[in-house]
């Protein structure tokens, strides 16, 4: 019985933006578990290579290329998905930018697009397969958040803008669509081991040793350690879950951290 509350067998999950990083570890997590996994990016370069990926790993996955910022895009990609794999009962929006820019020497249109991609795009994406959802009695929508929903840091306003929104997002999305059986929820990332940190992971660097030092966990996240939790929001073991934000983030978000004095 157990088993099968996590059990996505003929579930088709739609991860937007899942070509590389944290969105394929959680894609391939949701297709190790059953599900039909189907990606989409803004262009094909990337897409093609993301989905053979999956499919040499033995995963059932299809690739569509449109832009979650563009409605039409989204609406006609969704109904093709629909029409050509089978209905959405997974969504996960995963697909989102980053822009490391001063408040100050930030220009408007840089905020702009940051916002678009983050919290706009979800918007979107998640009111056209909700749509269906409704209509069929229920599914499961994951918005990727991150620490940023709860902290602010340096230069990253806008995606600290977008994530916050994200999570009030998520709310508001379980609030109204609760009713139908939809449970919306978000997964808060920390801070992961990827091709982006690379450069930044070794020893000595100053970033290394203080997010090692700053996570209770001692360590920076392995991409799989999102799998879990993904399979779980997007499972039946999560009927009664809404509106919540799960960080997996090592314990970070738990602390304000190690005094300096102490080992």
């Amino acid at each position: 019985m157990s088993t099968k509350l996590f059990d996505l067998t003929g579930k088709i999950a739609l991860v937007t933006g899942a070509v590389q990083g944290l969105g394929m570890a959680m894609a391939k997590g949701l297709g190790n578990a059953g599900a039909t996994i189907v990606v989409n990016n803004h262009s094909e370069d990337s897409l093609g290579p993301a989905v053979k990926e999956y499919k040499d790993a033995g995963l059932n996955a299809h690739g569509y290329v449109f832009d979650v910022t563009d409605t039409d895009a989204v609406e006609a990609g969704i109904k093709k998905i629909e029409a050509e794999v089978g209905p959405i009962d997974i969504l996960v929006n995963n697909a989102g930018i980053i822009k490391r820019t001063p408040i100050i020497e930030m220009e408007t249109v840089d905020f702009e697009e940051v916002v678009k991609v983050d919290l706009v795009g979800p918007f979107i994406v998640s009111k056209f397969v909700a749509k269906s959802m409704i209509k069929r009695g229920g599914g499961k929508i994951i918005n990727i958040c991150s620490m940023m929903s709860e902290l602010g840091r340096d230069s990253v306003s806008a995606y600290a803008a977008a994530k916050g929104g994200l999570k009030m997002l998520t709310k508001s999305m379980a609030t109204e669509w609760a009713r139908y059986n939809i449970q919306t929820n978000g997964i808060g990332p920390g801070y992961f081991a990827t091709s982006q940190t690379a450069p930044i992971r070794v020893d000595g660097h100053p970033f290394n040793e203080f997010i090692i030092g700053r996570t209770p966990a001692g360590r920076w996240g392995n991409p799989d350690d999102l799998q879990g939790t993904a399979i779980f929001l997007a499972s039946q073991a999560s009927d009664f879950v809404n509106g919540h934000v799960v960080y997996v983030d090592g314990g970070i978000l738990a602390t304000i951290g190690k005094p300096s004095n102490e080992k």
